[in-house]
């Protein structure tokens, strides 16, 4: 049997798989460390008190996010497929096993749409970055074009970064998604410190430091402070939309599933932390190089205008040096965009799969096609459709999705059922203080935070 083509109701045990945990460790990481970590991150610290957001950040990461995603992998692993399979198996109830379906496709709806407007914003990100070398080569009215937001050379880099990942995910679990994140992950973190380093190095860097990690205690316990550092820890790590389901189900049975996600957690935070020290730091070089880092009304610029309007003014301010920081820094950026998206198109790929419509080969490309064709719609009639796709998931579809998961994985699978899979990875877990805390404690307290979030975003 072809053994990415499961064609048994349950799947056997070489379906496909991971080859190690550091494997799936560096996917999953690869997964949760997105575009938002590298400037999203910086800039709701900067804006939400400095270490005061980052305190209250960490904590929700390890009090609602760590025990999410440990009840997603186990969900996933247990199933052995795709999001729409796991949940409806989850219970034999034929309404929960037509909620589970319902929800597997509209979290594989969700993903794709996602999908469509990040290949935008790695569209822009490609841009940017080949801008510099446009200028150094003379090509100047290439270079203006680059940097422009313009639909054509937007979505040619669109559609060349969505090939990239269709390459990828066309390889499989072990020779495309594992093979390219275990390369592309330590490539990143180095990309950071480099960054990092040189950035402390130049004048103004210290002013941002200091910015950076002292609390503004008074914000400590604002509304805003906490729902921002409520839905930055949650969607960082990939939660809600069924990418963690089905990395799970590529997990090998004797994997240690709490531990294996206390490590994705802590990385996750860690590659957010670096990127508040290369990005706030920078920032204030760039005010010291005399760009403005504030809006008229007196706060600091959005990471957008941070990303794709402050920085590259930096760059220039270092000459042919520039260049290469310009290339670096976007370099850096498209590699998280990368492994995010990969992880994105996994979960439709794994739902063609299961149910047949096609290889996976087939399934990557036929889809990435799909939507690229939406992609450019959205572009086309940017004003209308884009903010649209944008909150219609991030703001509505992910949170409902997401309680909607964390109520199957605490009330619907039976506690033995968790237990039995738990067992598999570490056989003595009964006896453990996390058993007897991760079950309660995702039955009350995260389904709890996630409607917290809900009513917020409401």
């Amino acid at each position: 049997m072809d053994q990415e083509n499961i064609a048994c109701d349950k799947p056997p045990e070489n379906a496909p798989q991971f080859t190690s945990r550091l494997g799936f460790y560096l996917a999953a990481v690869g997964s949760a460390v997105g575009i938002g970590n590298i400037w999203g991150f910086p800039t709701q610290t900067a804006d939400n008190g400095g270490a005061a957001f980052v305190f209250v950040y960490l904590c929700f990461s390890f009090l609602l996010a760590w025990p999410m995603l440990v009840a997603e992998l186990v969900i996933g692993r247990y199933g052995r497929s795709d999001p729409v399979s796991t949940l409806e198996s989850v219970s034999n109830s034929f309404f929960f096993k037509l909620l589970g379906k319902l929800t597997g496709w509209a979290s594989t709806i969700t993903v794709l749409l996602i999908y469509t407007f990040y290949a935008i914003i790695s569209g822009w990100i490609i841009c940017f970055g080949l801008a510099p070398i446009a200028a150094a080569l003379g090509l100047d009215s290439l270079a203006a074009s680059l940097i422009s937001f313009s639909p054509l050379p937007t979505m040619i880099a669109a559609g060349v970064f969505m090939a990239m990942v269709a390459a990828i995910v066309s390889g499989g679990v072990a020779d495309g998604i594992e093979k390219w994140c275990s390369r592309l992950m330590p490539l990143l973190v180095l990309l950071i410190l480099l960054l990092i380093a040189f950035t402390m190095t130049q004048e103004g860097a210290l002013e941002g430091l200091r910015y950076f990690v002292l609390p503004d205690v008074s914000k400590l316990l604002s509304k805003d402070l906490l729902i921002s550092a409520l839905g930055q820890s949650f969607f960082s790590m990939s939660l809600g939309v069924g990418i963690m389901v089905v990395y799970g189900a590529y997990l090998t049975r004797d994997c240690n599933i709490p531990v294996m996600a206390a490590g994705v957690a802590v990385t996750d935070t860690l590659v957010a932390v670096m990127a508040g020290l290369l990005i706030i730091p920078g920032m204030f070089v760039a005010l010291n190089h005399g760009i403005d880092i504030y809006t008229a009304e007196g706060a600091l610029k959005s990471a957008d205008k941070l990303v794709f309007d402050v920085l590259p003014q930096l760059f220039l301010q270092f000459g042919p040096l520039g260049i290469f920081l310009s290339l670096g820094f976007f370099l850096l950026l498209t590699i998280t965009a990368l492994t995010s998206a990969v992880s994105i198109l996994e979960v439709p790929v794994a739902v063609f799969q299961r149910r047949h419509l096609a290889h996976r080969a087939t399934s990557a490309w036929l889809i990435s096609l799909i939507t690229f064709g939406v992609s450019v719609c959205v572009m086309i009639w940017f004003d209308l459709l884009f903010d649209f796709v944008v909150n219609l998931t991030t703001r509505y579809a992910m949170p409902l999705l997401s309680l909607v998961v964390c109520i199957y994985a605490a009330w619907i699978w039976s506690r033995d059922q968790k237990l039995k899979e738990l067992q598999k990875g570490y056989p003595d877990i009964e006896h453990s203080l996390f058993w007897k805390i991760w079950p309660w404690y995702i039955r009350f307290f995260c389904p709890f935070m996630v409607m917290v979030l809900i009513f917020f975003t409401f």
